[in-house]
């Protein structure tokens, strides 16, 4: 990867961050996610959904209560964006089926958006009966059928997906798509480039475009008051795909990722059996990730859709009820490992210093989600109160 790298160098000049990012991620041949398991004890990083199985299940109560709250349609499209190995969409389908007597006359399929043939194999292993490797000619390059009965197929990109009632899960997936770099200078704003190092021909290093260029005259908004900003425009792109299509055909997205709403620097860094890597060395042997800007992600929805959040994993968590389904898992389990494990879970998916604080959740929803009828409207009761949101307002014990 770095020979390539440099002789790309050689021959164009300095790259951006995003293409470095790109390549080092995404490259067919080499590419860090598209032959390897990066994931799990032995991998490069755990995500929550690795660590319990409360994390998904709470996710799939979220999804059938935003179906149940848009009217419970007949079409009901799980779309997951890196579905990592897969065990997110297993949880979320194990509640499906448990509330089969609530979904039943749904027709549910799932739609797993993955580049990675490496994790698009194990994802089928955990999630499908059997697996069909399709032709070309087909907007999906696998197809099969869930251990719960229910129709999969696998896409190389979003744009593939048929469009319809789509309810979205993008779980640490935004955070990874190649970001552009910009420093602000003396001379206006300029980007931060790729570039081989003068004084070691073998490294990398750093360096800043001489001049603007039209990245930096594209992205920089106009008050922005940071000195140094990381801006994704493929995560843009991926918010206004899921926003129009929930605008046209209802719906919902959940994003879940670490993050800030337009207040943090310079967070692009890499991670390697679970410590942190230098970006620019041995590329192409860690993950490469940047904080997501929820507040770029705001403004990308263009008030197509309302959004919600960012809120913290533990607030999400607690208003969806996981301290009542802990209590009900600890007490069905007999032994006191996994007692010892259950515990250990909640603390890493919930404490402020772990996954609770680090994580946020932010959603997009259909305006008319949030605005009640004038027909179910009751006397001096205001719009706000429409059926709330589940996972972003307190949960109310009944």
């Amino acid at each position: 990867m770095l020979k390539h790298l440099m002789m790309k160098i050689k021959s164009t000049g300095p790259i951006t961050v995003a293409e470095y990012m790109r390549e080092v991620l995404t490259n067919p041949v080499k590419g860090y996610y598209m032959y390897r398991d990066m994931l799990g004890e032995k991998g490069d990083f755990v995500t929550s959904p690795e660590i319990s199985q409360i994390f998904g299940e709470l996710i799939g109560v979220w999804f059938v209560s935003e179906w149940m709250a848009s009217g419970k349609p007949q079409k009901f499209q799980l779309v997951e964006l890196g579905p990592g190995r897969g065990s997110l969409t297993n949880d979320i389908l194990r509640v499906f089926n448990q509330l089969d007597s609530v979904l039943n006359k749904c027709d549910i399929s799932v739609h797993l958006v993955e580049v990675s043939p490496k994790l698009s194999e194990i994802q089928a292993l955990i999630l499908a009966e059997e697996k069909i490797e399709l032709m070309d000619r087909s907007p999906a390059y696998m197809q099969g059928v869930t251990k719960t009965g229910l129709p999969i197929f696998w896409y190389q990109d979003l744009s593939d997906v048929p469009e319809g009632n789509s309810f979205y899960l993008a779980h640490e997936f935004l955070d990874a798509l190649p970001i552009h770099k910009f420093q602000k200078t003396e001379k206006g704003w300029r980007e931060v480039l790729v570039d081989i190092d003068p004084e070691a021909l073998d490294r990398l290093h750093f360096v800043l475009a001489p001049s603007a260029t039209a990245a930096s005259e594209a992205f920089i908004h106009e008050k922005e008051s940071r000195d140094h900003v990381e801006i994704c425009p493929d995560a843009g792109i991926v918010i206004q795909k899921l926003a129009q299509n929930i605008e046209k055909n209802g719906g919902a997205a959940l994003i879940v990722d670490y993050g800030h709403n337009g207040t943090k620097t310079d967070t692009f860094r890499g991670f390697s059996g679970h410590k942190l890597h230098d970006v620019l060395t041995a590329p192409g042997t860690a993950d490469l990730t940047a904080d997501v800007d929820f507040s770029f992600l705001q403004r990308m929805a263009q008030e197509r859709v309302a959004t919600l959040g960012p809120i913290k994993q533990q607030d999400f968590l607690k208003n969806m009820g996981i301290d009542i389904r802990l209590q009900v898992l600890l007490q069905n389990v007999k032994d006191a490992v996994t007692h010892r494990q259950l515990l250990q879970s909640y603390e890493m998916l919930m404490e402020l210093d772990k996954m609770g604080g680090r994580f946020h959740f932010f959603a997009l929803l259909p305006h008319c989600r949030l605005v009640v009828s004038d027909k179910l409207r009751k006397p001096h009761h205001s719009a706000s109160l429409s059926v709330p949101v589940a996972g972003f307002g307190e949960l109310l014990s009944k």
